[in-house]
């Protein structure tokens, strides 16, 4: 154990999964709305170096979307495909001139598209296992084809190859909070009667052929970290699994996919995943697979927020021994920061250095500029 205030397991090196980073601090995917056209500019290139040039020592981006045409929801969200390719590359090249390592998220909303102005192809229907927006709510989709899975499938391959080809460290998969990949995870939004629904099992068969085919497409040797969570955001209390076996169920075909690395979001990062264990949800997946894991939840603020409430402001938290402690311990392998990183871009060296009365808080103008 580290003793009260030493924080210095933050700041060990890790090596796993493929990934060799300079300690075990990550910024987590954030959505900023900041890319018109869907390509990343130079502003987007600079916000990210300016945490590479700060400690952080693993950036996982921002959601970026697949070249589906209904993988978006904002033409202001960065695509992953296209003109916006030579966005990323600028953003590559940024991050690794400043020392870092960068993943991108890769993303596909599914029937979490909402009506508006600027969404792309609103004529097309959203992508869905069954039709369904949230559980026990009215139909608003078709159902996806076997034919329409297989295309999705091959989008996720594409976008892979293309971090590959550009250069990133790693890559990352979204199939969380409500989203498309998660939406086949979920019983409550998968009523399937083919071989992507039925029990807990027979329903991972989506993600591990995602997993199947990213790993064809980028070889054996190119870290895989996919982002998993109990909650939705169409249900904070929507659940997975809610015991560690039926955990186990899930989690062991889509591991042995080719996942490398595991990030498990969690709304508070401190709340016991199960009964009877004080580990975390990251503690039970790295239990569970044997795979490193990362941890994310209201890391360094004063409270849990919530994602409906993103103009809430937030006092910083300096309270990280229990943190750094239980990294110490080993109970998960790397810390993902969100809004207390989103605020502040040297939140990472600033704790470091001890310097815990400089971090800024978050509130609302963070989300209207890229600091």
């Amino acid at each position: 154990m580290t003793g009260a205030g030493d924080l210095s397991a933050l700041f060990t090196p890790f090596d796993g999964g493929g990934l060799q980073l300079r300690n075990r601090i990550a910024m987590a995917p954030m959505t900023r709305w900041k890319s018109p056209g869907q390509s990343p500019g130079p502003e987007v290139a600079a916000y990210y170096r300016r945490r590479a040039e700060n400690d952080v020592g693993l950036i996982i981006t921002e959601g970026t979307t697949l070249d589906h045409p209904v993988s978006s929801h904002s033409e202001r969200i960065p695509a992953f495909h296209g003109k916006a390719l030579d966005g990323w590359r600028r953003v590559v090249d940024e991050v690794h001139e400043a020392g870092g390592k960068i993943a991108p998220q890769i993303w596909h909303v599914g029937v979490m598209r909402s009506p508006g102005d600027d969404y792309p192809n609103p004529d097309l229907a959203s992508a869905s296992p069954s039709g369904l927006h949230k559980a026990g709510g009215k139909r608003v989709a078709p159902s996806l084809t076997k034919a329409e899975i297989r295309d999705i499938v091959d989008s996720y391959a594409r976008a892979a190859e293309n971090a590959r080809a550009l250069g990133f460290d790693a890559l990352e998969v979204h199939g969380a909070h409500g989203y498309l990949l998660d939406q086949f995870l979920w019983a409550a939004l998968n009523l399937r009667d083919d071989e992507y629904g039925g029990d807990a099992v027979q329903r991972t068969r989506f993600a591990v052929e995602v997993i199947t085919a990213i790993r064809a497409a980028v070889g054996p040797d190119f870290p895989l970290i996919l982002r998993i969570s109990q909650w939705k955001q169409q249900d904070y209390s929507a659940r997975l699994a809610e015991t560690p076996d039926a955990f186990a169920g899930i989690l062991t075909p889509i591991s042995d996919a080719g996942v490398d690395i595991f990030h498990c979001s969690q709304r508070r990062w401190w709340e016991p995943e199960f009964e009877g264990s004080p580990m975390n949800g990251a503690g039970w997946v790295k239990r569970l697979t044997g795979k490193p894991v990362i941890t994310v939840g209201s890391v360094g603020l004063a409270g849990a927020m919530s994602v409906r409430d993103l103009n809430a402001e937030a006092d910083v938290s300096t309270d990280l021994a229990p943190l750094a402690d239980r990294v110490a311990d080993g109970e998960f392998d790397i810390v993902a920061v969100g809004r207390a990183l989103l605020s502040d871009p040297e939140w990472a060296r600033k704790i470091r250095e001890g310097r815990l009365d400089a971090l800024r808080p978050f509130d609302k103008t963070t989300l209207e500029v890229l600091h």
